[in-house]
């Protein structure tokens, strides 16, 4: 397809432009995997079409969202293990588009690259891809940049775009929640993408690396690094089930800021979030960072999720069901807390 696309002069200056033909090549297979009904076209052209699925809806609405993985990428590199932080790539924005209630559509991503390896890119497409799967999103398009002299080679960052769609009528606005509602949580599996700079000072990884692999008791035996690099959870379709049959009041996604900034994001002015602190399910790894960086409390639930990957909102009298339909669908989920009446919007307890 590409024959007479060579350039000596480009490649002498570090970047081969054949190597991204060949990365495209190899991502094709993962990137099939996630077709859904609104794919127009194949990936390669200039832009990604996508047909808006809008039946049934009296006044759609987009909802966008971007995001990256933050210094996340950096344990996948240290690992040379590149098959999941595409995952995190999609969860970080489907996840934020989700507590509007809308669903996923279509994804696209970005890899910056100190140089393109073409079996490392589509090996890092190949968990965006799964991701794009667990979400439902179709992967339309996206873009890799070789950046030679800007980063070293073997560094890349990776970053994406979700758009998904919502009935205007019911977007999640947290206007109708009340006091006496109550709080859900839905458990993550770990740190996810957020607090990792902090994570590398307290372990002394970027000093120390050869610590990261040494199985560890407190984590059952897994070591720091597996642990660690642990695919941020995708919650839509958990979500999306919930949504059809129960009168959800609000969805956070807890990320960087943990409890404290994301919590309150759902919850109106006039209204608090009570959370029970010992009703949460603190995961090892939270406790193992809490003691070896001497963090905290406070610190810790204002930095990280601490196993509480999403809160949602419901109404006293619809919780059974809503647990019953989270747990049906793959969530772990339990109460925390409930909404009461005050200025601060949230409180641990």
């Amino acid at each position: 397809m590409h024959n007479n696309s060579k350039s000596e002069s480009y490649a002498a200056a570090g970047v081969d432009i054949t190597a991204g033909y060949r990365a495209v090549e190899l991502m094709k297979a993962h990137i099939a995997r996630t077709k859904n009904e609104g794919c127009l076209d194949d990936v390669g052209g200039f832009g990604g079409c996508f047909g808006l699925p809008i039946a049934g809806m009296e006044e759609p609405v987009l909802v966008s969202g971007t995001d990256g993985c933050g210094t996340k990428v950096k344990m996948a590199i240290l690992m040379d293990k590149h098959d999941t932080i595409g995952i995190d790539a999609v969860a970080m924005c489907v996840n934020d588009i989700i507590c509007c209630g809308a669903r996923p559509l279509f994804f696209l991503d970005y890899i910056a690259c100190g140089k393109n390896i073409p079996e490392k890119i589509a090996a890092i497409v190949g968990g965006v891809a799964e991701g794009c799967v667990q979400s439902g999103a179709a992967l339309i398009g996206g873009e890799t940049a070789e950046h030679p002299g800007l980063m070293p080679e073997d560094d890349y960052d990776l970053a994406g775009f979700a758009v998904g769609i919502v009935d205007k009528k019911k977007i999640l606005d947290n206007t109708r929640m009340a006091e006496g509602d109550v709080v859900i949580a839905l458990p993550s599996t770990g740190i996810h993408s957020n607090g990792f700079s902090l994570v590398r000072k307290v372990f002394s990884i970027d000093q120390n690396p050869d610590n990261l692999y040494v199985p560890n008791e407190a984590l059952g035996g897994k070591s720091i690094a597996e642990t660690l690099l642990t695919p941020t959870r995708i919650y839509v379709k958990s979500v999306l089930a919930l949504l059809e049959k129960v009168d959800v009041k609000g969805i956070s996604h807890i990320t960087g800021g943990g409890f404290y900034e994301n919590i309150p994001r759902s919850i109106p002015d006039g209204l608090c979030a009570d959370i029970d602190k010992s009703a949460v399910r603190v995961l090892p790894i939270f406790d193992l960072i809490m003691k070896t960086g001497n963090i905290p409390e406070r610190d810790m639930f204002n930095t990280f999720n601490m196993g509480v990957g999403m809160s949602i909102v419901v109404p006293a009298n619809e919780v059974d069901t809503a647990l019953e339909i989270l747990r049906a669908n793959g969530e772990d989920a339990y109460v925390i807390g409930k909404i009461v009446a005050g200025d601060e919007k949230i409180v641990l307890a």
